[in-house]
């Protein structure tokens, strides 16, 4: 068997990639509880690097808002942020059948069953 050649840029990517499709899924299942995707920005920790142009304090601000605020415009769920503002997530996110592959694929890593009835 063959190695793949390992590219960081775009395993990190995928995993962006499945953690929208887990969130949106989640709230798809799960009506009565908020589930929500936000990205925080490119910003300055050991894994964005030094350089990272988006602002560090901004970039957890959202969740902190969608967690605690009663805010109208935060008690929603199966919505894509970006600093408290709605974006338009890539739109085979909201592909159902690509959501319930996931589903699957982590039950059978895990041997755990989502959603659990």
């Amino acid at each position: 068997m063959g190695k793949t050649q390992w590219n960081g840029l775009q395993a990190y990517s995928d995993t962006k990639f499945h953690d929208t499709l887990l969130g949106f899924a989640m709230a798809r299942h799960w009506r009565d509880v908020y589930s929500n995707v936000v990205d925080p920005g490119w910003v300055a920790t050991r894994m964005g690097g030094p350089n990272a142009p988006g602002d560090l304090d901004a970039g957890f601000r959202t969740q902190v808002w969608l967690a605690t605020s009663d805010d109208p415009e935060a008690q929603v769920t199966g919505e894509y942020f970006f600093h408290k503002e709605f974006l338009a997530p890539h739109r085979a996110t909201r592909d159902v059948e690509r959501q319930e592959r996931l589903l699957e694929a982590c039950q059978q890593i895990s041997g755990v069953k989502l959603p659990a009835s």
